[in-house]
C-alpha cells in the first residue's frame, strides 16, 4: 500500500484541510506480502471512506491499527478525511463540514486519485462520532454509498447530554438536531418512504461501551424500516481493542472485486 499524506485547500471550509490515502500499490518484491495486481474497474480502485472520532483526526486509525495490512490484500482504497470536532455536520457556529464530506471530499479525492465513483465501489464506515457520520452519509446519500458501517457509533445525539456546550455549537438546541438533519432514525424513515436505493448497513458496539443503550435503539428502530442491517455486540468497551478487531470485520463484510 502506499500511505499518502494529503494537504489541500477546501473551497467549502475556506481553509487548508488534510486527509490521508492508502492506496493499493502493485507490488511483487515486498517482503511479508504477496503480490497485488492493477486495479479493477477501469483502473478505478474501489474505496472506502473512513471517519475518525471526536478526539481524533485523519491519521488515528493507521496509527492505533494495523489498517495498512488488513487493507493491503483487498484491493480496496481508503480516505480519511480530518473533520476535527463538528460530528460531520454544517456547524451552528461554525463550518460547513457536512457540505465538506459529503461533497466536496468525495469530488476532491476522485480528482487526485484513481478512485472509483461508482456506488457500488463506495463505501463508508467510522468510529464513535465517524460512525454517526457513516451512518448520516449512508442514509442521506444513498446513491453515492452502497454499504455504510458504524462502529460504536453516536447514533442518538440527543442522549449526549454530557456534552451540552460542545453540541450546541454544532447543532443548537437538542430541538435544532433534527431540523439540521441530524436525527439518524428521521433519515432512515424519510429514505424508506423514498425511492431511492437504500445502502446496506453494518453496526457493532461493546457491551460495556457507555453507547450501547444508544445503538440498542437504533438497532430497533431500523429494524422496522425494511433496510438490510448486520448487527452485533460483544465484550468490548469504547477503545481501540475492540475498534482494531471491529475494522477488520467491517472489511470483511465487504464486497470483494
Amino acid at each position: 500500500m502506499a500511505s499518502i499524506d494529503c494537504k489541500f485547500f477546501s473551497d467549502t471550509l475556506g481553509m487548508a484541510s488534510s486527509m490521508r490515502v492508502l492506496l493499493p500499490e502493485p507490488s511483487i518484491r515486498q517482503i511479508g506480502r504477496g503480490a497485488s495486481g492493477a486495479p479493477p474497474h477501469g483502473g478505478k480502485h474501489p474505496v472506502l471512506f473512513l471517519l475518525h472520532g471526536l478526539s481524533d483526526d485523519e491519521t488515528i486509525w493507521a496509527r492505533f491499527t494495523s489498517l495498512e495490512r488488513y487493507v493491503a490484500p483487498l484491493g480496496l482504497a481508503v480516505v480519511m478525511p480530518n473533520v476535527h470536532r463538528s460530528f460531520y455536520t454544517n456547524m451552528k457556529h461554525g463550518y460547513r463540514y457536512w457540505d465538506f464530506v459529503s461533497d466536496e471530499l468525495l469530488h476532491k479525492a476522485r480528482a487526485l486519485f484513481p478512485l472509483s465513483s461508482e456506488r457500488e465501489h463506495t463505501f463508508v464506515a467510522g468510529l464513535s462520532m465517524g460512525g454517526y457520520g457513516a451512518l448520516k452519509l449512508g442514509l442521506s446519500k444513498p446513491e453515492l454509498f452502497a454499504r455504510a458501517a458504524s462502529m460504536s457509533g453516536s447514533c442518538d445525539l440527543t442522549g449526549l447530554r454530557g456534552r451540552p456546550d460542545e453540541l450546541s455549537l454544532v447543532f443548537g438546541t437538542e430541538q435544532d438536531i433534527a431540523g439540521a438533519g441530524g436525527d439518524l432514525l428521521e433519515l432512515a424513515r424519510a429514505l424508506g418512504r423514498s425511492s431511492k436505493p437504500k445502502p446496506k448497513l453494518y453496526q457493532c458496539c461493546g457491551s460495556q461501551d457507555f453507547l450501547l443503550e444508544s445503538n440498542r435503539r437504533f438497532r430497533d428502530g431500523i429494524a422496522r424500516l425494511g433496510f438490510e442491517h448486520f448487527y452485533e455486540e460483544g465484550p468490548g468497551e469504547h477503545d481501540w481493542a475492540y475498534w482494531d478487531a471491529a475494522i477488520q470485520r467491517v472489511l470483511a463484510w465487504l464486497p470483494r472485486g
